[in-house]
């Protein structure tokens, strides 16, 4: 069985192993300290800082696996990959909702880097397919739970 590629930027790629290492070095430690504290106030049964010291660890560790598996399934794309006549991962586009008028700027990213709050949309989400692999004028209709929006793709840059 394969796994899933992963694709990244290259300020995804440095946000993951950031945040790898951070958990490696600084996390474990912390979390092995709390442990041995709590060990420290005597019976382990009833101690509730044990209980959230080892359940803490365990996140951690899950999230290490699983941060090494992306790091290990990643495909970064470089800026000179980007293409600013198509969108395409890595894209930064303006879109205008032609309903509202209302101009937006998206940063098409994989999955694993997605952030709609910072504008960094997934090639996955609803709105990253359709404009996906589309030019500069182009309109779009994108299928939302609230209907279809049109969108009129203003601007590509990298």
């Amino acid at each position: 069985m394969s796994d899933k590629e992963i694709i990244l930027t290259q300020d995804g790629l440095k946000k993951l192993e950031d945040e790898l290492e951070n958990l490696k070095s600084v996390k474990r430690r912390e979390v092995a300290e709390r442990i041995k504290v709590a060990i420290g106030y005597g019976d382990i049964s009833e101690n509730s800082e044990y209980e959230d010291a080892k359940n803490e660890q365990a996140f951690i560790e899950g999230r290490v696996i699983t941060l090494e598996k992306m790091l290990r399934n990643a495909r970064i794309i470089n800026n000179d990959e980007i293409n600013i006549e198509t969108v395409s991962i890595g894209s930064i586009v303006t879109v205008e909702d032609l309903e509202f008028g209302d101009m937006m700027e998206y940063a098409i990213v994989g999955s694993a880097e997605s952030d709609p709050l910072k504008n960094k949309i997934s090639n996955e989400s609803p709105v990253g397919k359709a404009i996906l692999g589309k030019n500069k004028g182009t309109i779009v209709e994108v299928s939302v739970p609230a209907g279809i929006i049109q969108y009129k793709i203003v601007d590509i840059k990298k």
